[in-house]
Parts: C-alpha cells; structure tokens; sequence
C-alpha cells in the first residue's frame, strides 16, 4: 500500500486521522479510524441494538396469522378482509425501503429519525387492528402506517448492519435478521392461547406500546459510519491482518466501486435480484399466512397448528444466523441457492404430511419451510452491498428488498384466492414450483465488473478531508 496523504476526523468523538486509498479498481476505502473513534464504543453495539427492534416488530408479521379468527370474529371481517390486511402491510413495509433509503442517503432522514418515526406508525398501526373495526380504515391504519413504520424499522436496521460490518456481514445481518423471526414466538402463543374477543383491545394496545417503547430506545444510539468506512485493522488492499476472516473475504469480496442505484440497475443483476426476491418472498409469505390454517383444516389440534406457527418462526429466525455464518464459508450465491431449493422442497413436504395426517412430518416440514423462508432475506440483504457497494447500499437493498411489496399480494391476497380455488395442495404445489424457479434464476447472479482470478492493486488517494 502507498503511503497516501492524512486527513483529520472530525465526525467522531475522538478525532483520529485517516487517510482514503483506492484498489486497482478504482474503488476508495477510508481507513486508520476505529470504531471507537466514531462511535465511542464497539460497533457490536450496532448489531445488538438493531437485532433488538428487529424482534419488537417482528409480530406484525409473524404472529399475524395466529391473530386472525379472533380480529375476524371480533369486527366481523371475513377471512379474505384479514388476508389483504396483511398483504397491504407487506406491500408498504417493503415498499417504503428504497425512498426511506434515498432520503437517508440525501442527509434527509438520520437512521435516528427514521426509527423514531417508524416507533410511532408501529403504535399507530395496532390501535387501528384493535380500535377500528371498518375494514378499510383498518387497512389504512395497519396495513399502510404500520407499514410504512415497520419497514422503516427493518430497513434502517438492516443498513446500520451492512454498512458497519464490510468485511464480514454474513453472519452478523442474518444473526439481526433473525430477530424480525423469532422475536414473534411469544405472541404467537399469546394469540393462539390468551386472545379472544374479550380481552383484543387491551393486548394490542398494549403491543403497540411495547413496539414504540423498544424502538424508541434502541434508535437512540444509532449512527451511520463515514462514507467509503474501512476497519482500521484490516488492510483492504491484501486483507492481511484478518486472518479470522480471510475466507470470507476471499469467497465474498468487496464490491469493485460504489454503484449508485440507476449503475446497478444497469448492470442487469439487481433485476436478477429483484425477480428472485419477488418469487421467493411470496411463497415465505404465502406459507406464514395459511400454515395455521391448513394445519386446522387437515384436522391437526390447536397446539399442533400452534406449534407449528412457532416452529417455523424460530427456524425462520435462527436459520437467517445460520445461514449469514454459512454464507461467509461457502460464498453468498450458492448458499442462497441452497436456501431456496430447501423451501421448495418443503412445500411439497407440508402436502405430503398432510395427506398422510401426520403431525411430526407437519412440524418437520414446517422447520424446512420456516427455515427456507426467512433465510433467503439476509444474503439479499448481504450479496446487495458485495455485488454494489455500502456508500448507496440503503437505496440499492431498497430497490432489491422492493420486491416484497410484489410479494405481498400474491403470496398473502392472491394466495388466498388460489386456495379457494385449487384447495391447500393446489396452492401448496403451485408455492413449490415458483420456488424452484427462483432458485434457477439465483444462479444466474455474478459479481458485477471483478473477473475471478483479478486481484487488487494499490493505488493513491483520490481525495483527502480536512
């Protein structure tokens, strides 16, 4: 490495120099300040604090299916009212990522005002499900504010991680990742065992204001790294001096530059992305929205459907760890691969061990299913920054994580309107198949503008910062 000209930091709380240098494809890296320097403490805290708001608002849309005999009881809705309310709040929640992104981005919008205004919505949304019995003004309330406000949650967590771990994401945004799964179990049993008409407005007030409290109080550390951020430690030029991560680095190298959004859009994998994640998206969502239904229907008990709910929330949330850690050993595409097949297969899986009134194939497959379809949602959020870049990431994961609002009306809506018409199997074969070809289309996926045997050469600073 050259030696390059030293800037000093004056974004931290204890001004370090740095000094910016550039690979041999153009790409900058700031490097010589620590985390500390910027933060005043360890950049952990950036996984911790998001994976905590993550499991706050995770019971939008884990623990939603388990709460809907009681909302349609209640206000008298009929099962395709609760299935739109839900698809609507996918739509807006996915949705809301790219311009939240592009506002942040812009220095409109701190992460720190994104999670406070988002804490809000959150509370906004669950007095709408619990005071407003008018369908559509409960659409309006939780599936476009709460929406908006979870999806400004996940979105700004989701980013922090991305954009502090450069060198070593995997694990760590699918360990975050997870939470937004897992965080839902106790109110998976909570709707299931201790929800009814009687006792709805005071839990889901009460939902609401446990979402508020938690965000609020995470958003209040929350705080983006410089442009172009570099661990000190670590040289980005060789790597050396990361010898824990070298495997990582090495199946998952940096993005060659920043590409800003309409640049990787041009590059036709964000498309390939985007394709992906719609398919995939939509058989995940599909499987959580009628899991506890088809579990009744085939004639499974309470706590069959139950438990089946919540396994596959706790698979679906440790399985997106899982898979982060995996990632960074076998390489972010085939993993993601891998992922998508398992889901496939366990839609197949759930027909099969409901034909044959099985209860612990259900729960197995189940575990697959839940495991597949929260997995895939981290090397998303992982292989946008490797194939892109972090200086853009929250618009570039905006655009890929779009997808899901697509995702939303036929895998909770449209999905409604398949079982009705095809039956459980019918719409559990048709989920399978898209699976399938969403794995297919992930194969296509290559990192834009790095030839593999290229190797990166130093270079001198473009620029310096007083």
């Amino acid at each position: 490495m050259t030696a390059d000209p030293i800037a000093t930091n004056s974004t931290g709380a204890g001004a370090r120099p740095y000094r910016e240098v550039t690979d041999g494809h153009g790409r900058v890296y700031r490097i010589g300040e620590s985390d500390r320097d910027i933060l005043g403490h360890s950049r952990k805290l950036m996984v911790y604090l998001p994976w905590i708001a993550m499991m706050a608002i995770s019971v939008f849309e884990y623990a939603y299916g388990s709460a809907e005999d009681t909302l349609s009881h209640a206000h008298g809705w009929t099962q395709s009212n609760t299935f739109w309310i839900l698809s609507v709040w996918v739509f807006f929640q996915a949705g809301i990522a790219f311009p939240a992104g592009w506002l942040r981005e812009k220095g409109m919008l701190t992460a720190r005002r994104a999670m406070y205004t988002g804490s809000g919505m959150c509370l906004v949304g669950f007095l709408a499900l619990s005071h407003l019995g008018n369908v559509w003004l409960a659409i309006l309330g939780f599936g476009v504010v709460g929406g908006i406000g979870a999806g400004l949650v996940y979105a700004t967590c989701i980013n922090m991680v991305g954009k502090w771990f450069p060198e070593r994401r995997g694990a760590r945004t699918g360990f975050v990742n997870g939470g937004f799964a897992y965080g839902s179990l106790p109110f998976i049993f909570i709707f299931n065992y201790a929800f009814d008409t009687a006792n709805y407005h005071r839990v889901l007030d009460l939902i609401g204001c446990y979402i508020m409290i938690v965000v609020l109080a995470t958003a209040f550390f929350f705080k983006d790294p410089p442009k172009n951020w570099w661990p000190a430690d670590i040289d980005p030029l060789t790597f050396s001096g990361d010898t824990k991560n070298a495997t990582s680095l090495a199946k998952n190298p940096p993005a060659v530059r920043q590409f800003t959004p309409r640049e990787a859009v041009r590059t036709g994998m964000l498309p390939l992305m985007w394709i992906s994640i719609v398919m995939t998206a939509g058989v995940s969502i599909f499987g959580i929205s009628f899991q506890v239904d088809f579990a009744k229907d085939v004639g499974f008990g309470p706590l069959v459907a139950a438990s089946s709910m919540g396994v596959m929330a706790v698979i679906n949330g440790v399985g997106r760890g899982v898979v982060g850690w995996l990632s960074d050993r076998w390489g972010r595409r085939p993993t993601l691969v891998f992922v998508i097949v398992v889901l496939g297969l366990a839609q197949f899986g759930v027909i099969w061990a409901g034909d044959i009134k099985s209860e612990w194939l259900f729960l197995f497959f189940a575990f697959l299913s839940g495991f597949g379809g929260g997995a895939f949602y981290p090397l998303f959020a992982a292989l946008t920054p490797d194939y892109f870049g972090e200086n853009y990431n929250a618009t570039n994961y905006g655009l890929v994580y779009s997808g899901k609002l697509v995702s939303g009306l036929f895998g909770g809506g449209l999905g409604s309107m398949v079982v009705g018409a095809w039956g459980y199997n019918g719409a559990y074969a048709l989920a399978g198949c898209v699976s399938m070809v969403a794995a297919a289309i992930a194969l296509l996926l290559r990192q834009p503008g790095r030839d593999s045997g290229a190797a990166a050469v130093p270079g001198v600073s473009l620029r310096t910062s007083s």
